[in-house]
């Protein structure tokens, strides 16, 4: 055995294959984390807009950074749970369709922001940039729609109580 001074071993792991592949994979791994935090995020571009405005103001009124931080933590917690109850708790379809506006709006154009930004990378064509971008505003908007108004459970109105549904009168529950 002769060893060369200066000389590396040529494995599987340093293998130039090996290395090409786990690139690939781990940008593909990035790319899909990323878009699920788009996605995932998507619902609380409102309540995020309104703790850091709330969150600055209370930094330049002298709450100092982490007095700060938790106020505008403890607002958008607060924005986020009145919007969701407040959908629930609502009758009126046009009332229903301002507070889901409301989320689905700031949401669809974090969503546009979102989707120019990556198209300036590899699209060269201005217009095929703004159709991704509208495409992906649409996308981002409707999934906070969704994710407003599926995920709450209407709330009961006064004097309705939760139990078993029972059959309207005159109808019979049992086979006779």
């Amino acid at each position: 055995m002769v060893v060369v001074e200066g000389a590396t071993l040529a494995t599987l792991a340093t293998g130039t294959i090996t290395m090409l592949i786990t690139g690939v994979l781990l940008n593909i791994v990035g790319l899909g984390i990323f878009c699920w935090a788009v996605f995932a995020l998507a619902t609380h571009a409102l309540p995020f807009f309104v703790g850091m405005t709330v969150g600055i103001y209370s930094f330049q009124a002298g709450a100092g950074p982490i007095g700060a931080a938790v106020v505008g933590l403890v607002t958008a917690s607060f924005t986020f749970m009145v919007g969701r109850y407040a959908f629930s708790a609502a009758r009126s379809p046009i009332v229903r369709l301002v507070i889901g506006l409301l989320f689905a709006v700031p949401a669809a154009r974090a969503g546009y922001s979102v989707t120019l930004s990556l198209a300036h990378f590899g699209i060269p064509s201005e217009w095929w940039r703004e159709s991704f971008a509208a495409i992906g505003a649409i996308a981002v908007g409707g999934i906070a729609w969704a994710n407003v108004s599926m995920q709450t459970d209407p709330a009961l109105r006064p004097g309705a109580a939760l139990g078993p549904v029972r059959p309207p009168n005159g109808a019979a529950t049992t086979g006779r």
